[in-house]
């Protein structure tokens, strides 16, 4: 009985307190009671009792998350959002797109630190940073992280991370930030090309719909600047970033599967890691071949940089995390949010110096 019910119910989070009052009814029957009516009465009164306060604690359950949820979808939107406005802001005074990308990067090692904090404050079995860190490192195999699992498990993935990021901000350099946010958003079309094709995820119609539709939009766009404008280079790179990021997402699932917050938050500090270590030699290549170079240190707009560092690790701290206080839709929904904000902002400022503009006149 309770194996079926477990089975049938749409919803564990109501379905637990049913399975509790069959038990109870159970353990009743086994009483010497005054007469079969009367425990049939009684039994009927405390399922009512017990019915109205699961959906009591399911309702109120269920509000939490949603309340959660709107909270995660305003941050994801306004970071992502934010990141964006501000990343083309700082290229008008120092256009260094894979300077930028390093610099926000290393930002990443702040992760298992944040995440150990939280972990302090809310478990109730308290570890030490190397216990913790013991126990993350399974994550990478029995060994723990080895330098051969940092090699074969995080060095790939922090090349797909560099691309992605890099080649999203060597885009807003080319288009507007409406546009680059909108073609973003058909990575979720990329990953489920990939995943049906590498992970042999279960085909369904709608999703390749959804593909079609996605790569009908890219195509239509660049119909419309031209296929021989300027603005074809950007696309093409936004397109690419949404590939390397369909990747990044596959491949994590084909080679190291799922993982817990603990382990999420050590993987990525080890991407910032193998930025540190591996990357930091480009950013140098680049300035004295003078490809990307800037004058002098104090020219540099350190308040936008780190501004947008904070913004981008914001955003991947509730991308990550966000789905243990809510609904994983919900986040996603947060990203497609933020091409409204980002339309929004820019016909603000544009709007804003056109006015200066007509005053100055």
């Amino acid at each position: 009985m309770k194996k079926h019910s477990a089975r049938v119910a749409p919803l564990s989070a109501c379905n637990s307190p049913v399975l509790t009052l069959t038990k109870v009814e159970g353990d009743e029957r086994s009483r010497d009671s005054p007469a079969p009516a009367e425990v049939q009465a009684q039994a009927g009164m405390e399922a009512g009792g017990r019915g109205s306060r699961c959906c009591w604690t399911c309702s109120v359950t269920q509000f939490k998350k949603f309340f959660w949820g709107v909270v995660v979808v305003l941050g994801v939107c306004s970071s992502w959002s934010g990141s964006t406005q501000l990343a083309k802001l700082t290229f008008k005074k120092f256009d260094a797109p894979f300077t930028l990308t390093w610099f926000a990067t290393n930002w990443n090692f702040l992760f298992f630190p944040l995440y150990y904090i939280g972990h302090v404050f809310k478990s109730a079995e308290k570890q030490s940073p190397q216990q913790r860190y013991r126990e993350c490192c399974r994550f990478f195999g029995d060994n723990g992280l080895t330098l051969k699992a940092f090699f074969t498990k995080a060095a790939p993935f922090g090349v797909l991370w560099t691309l992605t990021n890099y080649l999203y901000l060597h885009a807003i350099k080319k288009i507007n930030t409406t546009d680059v946010s909108v073609l973003f958003c058909c990575n979720k079309a990329f990953v489920f090309l990939l995943s049906w094709i590498v992970l042999r995820d279960r085909f369904m119609g709608v999703r390749i719909v959804a593909a079609i539709l996605a790569i009908a939009g890219i195509v239509m766009m660049t119909y419309a600047d031209g296929f021989h404008s300027y603005s074809v280079i950007g696309i093409a790179l936004v397109v690419g970033s949404a590939s390397m990021s369909a990747m990044y997402k596959v491949l994590f699932k084909l080679l190291l599967g799922s993982a817990k917050f603990g382990e999420a938050a050590l993987f990525l500090s080890v991407l910032a890691v193998f930025n540190i270590l591996f990357v930091t030699c480009i950013p140098v290549i680049l300035y004295f071949t003078k490809v990307e170079y800037w004058s002098s240190f104090d020219a540099i707009p350190w308040g936008s940089i780190c501004g947008f560092s904070v913004l981008l690790l914001t955003f991947n701290i509730l991308l990550n995390f966000g789905i243990a206080i809510t609904y994983p839709t919900l986040i996603s929904l947060g990203i497609v949010l933020s091409v409204p904000v980002n339309a929004g902002k820019t016909c603000f400022i544009s709007y804003y110096v056109h006015v200066r503009f007509i005053y100055y006149i």
